[in-house]
Formats: structure tokens, C-alpha cells, sequence
């Protein structure tokens, strides 16, 4: 986008915090002079003024005065970028011999009277407020027009969206999750260095032993159950090795690599944890719990919408980008 030189601001900062607290009259009278040139036409002082009164009036009321230099040069540089779009926009659809007739004019000021429930009298009250005529409303209102046929050609006709699109926005947005992946897991483990009954403590190559011979067993189809019955040394014995259901974040780390790549009825391999070594079955799994705030058909058309309106913005500001690289453009 263009950069527009400091030097082109500053000398104009004092001018501006004038002018714009003149009158309507006065301010016709403050010597006018061209800013910018786009393509064959100009930007001319008057209107960055004129396009930026209320926002500059507005800024020297609430702004501290020593910050007010800056503040309105960063203001003026986003008027008069605004106004390059503008111009631009007005071109592109000239070549498009797009036009806009006196009955569009007259349709979309009855249509803004209604809206906001004026008289066409309140309206030219406030035009004069604001030092405008009728006329320039008018002029105004045309471009407005213009430029909204012009996007419309351009831009609006060629954005689509997906019902996929709208189905992932939905369940990333209108969904919750309440909770995560649970697994029904059943352990077998041998242990060393623990007394059992009145054994002797198992050594560290004979529950290692021990493990292999009943993990080659449950790999071979034994009854799991049965199988740590006889040979697991974990509290689990007892139950077959059931150890319930957990989530995911519940798992030590060892447990859950182990299980949460595993199909149902699946075994995994031997992994050691403190002074054991374990294996597990995974006996099922159930995904988490989906709760839905909107039906899908509720917020459907309010989805597409809203990810219209995003696709929209974003190619009317690639097109403006486009139509800016191929003009020519001064600052003055």
C-alpha cells in the first residue's frame, strides 16, 4: 500500500485544527491547493478537510494538546488513503460503464429518510450543519451507489461458501465438548524389590521375566482376566485386572502412550512404570460428550452470513490491493 511521506503532513497540521472549527463560509474561502493525483484525478486539500471535518473536530475536543499533531496526522493519512480508495473505485467502474440513474438516487434517499424516520427538511438541516448542499448529498449518495454495483461486480458475485465451511464454524463455535476420550482399561503388572506374602522380594530380571511369559500369553489369546488372576502382582488382581475408565489427562504418561493408539480388544506392549513393568488391554473407548447451545438449522443461515461477510472483506481488499499496484499515484 502506499506510504505517505511525513513531509507531506506536518506542514498542513495547523491548517487542518483551523479549518475545520470554521464555518461552512469560512471555511469555502481557506485557499485550496491539489494533495494527491490518482490517476487522472486529484485529491484536493478541501476534501481531506471536507471528508474528515467530524472526525478532526472531534479529536482537537478529546485530544491532549500536545499529543494533537500526531494524532491528526495519523487521521489525515486515513482520510486521504480512504479517498485514493474512493477515486479508485469511481474509475474502475467507469471503465465498467457501470452508471447510476436520478430514479437510484431518489430510491435510496427515500429509503434513508425511512429509515431514520426524517423529513426531507430535517435532512437538509443537517446538511447544512454539516456545510453541504443538496447537491453534493447527492453527488455523494451517487458514488456510494457506484461503488456498491462496482463490488458487487467485482467482488460479491465470486465469493461462495462451503456448507462444509459452515459445518466446521458450527462445530467449533456452537458445540462444547463436556468431556474427553475415555478407555476402559484392563492391567496386568509384575513387580520387584516388594516382599509378597512370604516370598521373597521378585528381582528386577525376574519380574521382567515374569511379564514377557504373560504378555506372550495375552498376545496369544488368553483370557486376560484369567491371566491376571494368576499372574499380576497389581491391586487389579482380583477384578481381572479392571481398572475402570479414565480420560486422558488421567493417565500417567507411560499409561496413556501405551493405550491411546490402541484399538478395542487390543494389547499393548510392556512399558515400565516405577519399580514395574505393565501391560494393558484397552477393553473399549468412547468418545467425548458433545453438547450442543443451537440446533444446526437454527444458526445455519446466521453462520453463512457471518463467514460471507469475512470472505467479502477479505477480496474486496485484495482487489483494492490489485488496483492500486496497476495505478498511478502521487502525493503532491
Amino acid at each position: 500500500m502506499l506510504r505517505i511521506p511525513s513531509h507531506f503532513l506536518f506542514p498542513y497540521l495547523v491548517l487542518i485544527a483551523t479549518v475545520f472549527l470554521l464555518s461552512p463560509h469560512s471555511f469555502a474561502n481557506v485557499i485550496d491547493r491539489s494533495i494527491a493525483i490518482v490517476n487522472e484525478d486529484t485529491i484536493t486539500l478541501s476534501e481531506i478537510n471536507e471528508t474528515g471535518r467530524e472526525v478532526f473536530k472531534k479529536l482537537a475536543a478529546e485530544t491532549p494538546q500536545d499529543q494533537l499533531p500526531a494524532v491528526l496526522e495519523q487521521a489525515r493519512r486515513t482520510v486521504l488513503d480512504k479517498l485514493i480508495n474512493k477515486k479508485l473505485v469511481v474509475q474502475e467502474a467507469k471503465k465498467l460503464n457501470i452508471q447510476v440513474s436520478d430514479q437510484e438516487i431518489d430510491t435510496t434517499l427515500q429509503g434513508i429518510l425511512a429509515n431514520n424516520q426524517m423529513t426531507m427538511e430535517q435532512m437538509r438541516q443537517d446538511m447544512r450543519a454539516m456545510g453541504m448542499t443538496e447537491k453534493q448529498y447527492r453527488e455523494e449518495l451517487r458514488e456510494q451507489i457506484l461503488s456498491s454495483k462496482l463490488i458487487g461486480h467485482e467482488v460479491r458475485t465470486k465469493v461462495v461458501i462451503p456448507e462444509s465451511d459452515i459445518l466446521h464454524f458450527y462445530q467449533n463455535h456452537f458445540t462444547t465438548t463436556v468431556a474427553g476420550k475415555e478407555y476402559h482399561i484392563l492391567q496386568i503388572g509384575t513387580t520387584w524389590g516388594t516382599a509378597q506374602g512370604d516370598e521373597a522380594a521378585p528381582t528386577r530380571t525376574e519380574a521382567s521375566d515374569k511379564i514377557k511369559k504373560v504378555h506372550t500369553l495375552a498376545r496369544d489369546g488368553e483370557d486376560f482376566g484369567e491371566l491376571a488372576r494368576s499372574y499380576s502382582d497389581m491391586p487389579s488382581a482380583s477384578d481381572g485386572g479392571d481398572i475402570g475408565t479414565f480420560q486422558s489427562d488421567e493417565m500417567a504418561a507411560a499409561m496413556r502412550d501405551a493405550v491411546q493408539n490402541l484399538n478395542a480388544g487390543e494389547i499393548s506392549a510392556v512399558v515400565e512404570i516405577d519399580n514395574s513393568f505393565q501391560f494393558f488391554k484397552l477393553q473399549s473407548s468412547q468418545e467425548g460428550t458433545t453438547m450442543t447451545h443451537e440446533s444446526y438449522e437454527t444458526v445455519k443461515d446466521q453462520i453463512r452470513e457471518k463467514l460471507y461477510q469475512q470472505a467479502m472483506e477479505q477480496r474486496y481488499n485484495d482487489w483494492m490491493t490489485s488496483i492500486r499496484q496497476k495505478a498511478y499515484i502521487k502525493i503532491l
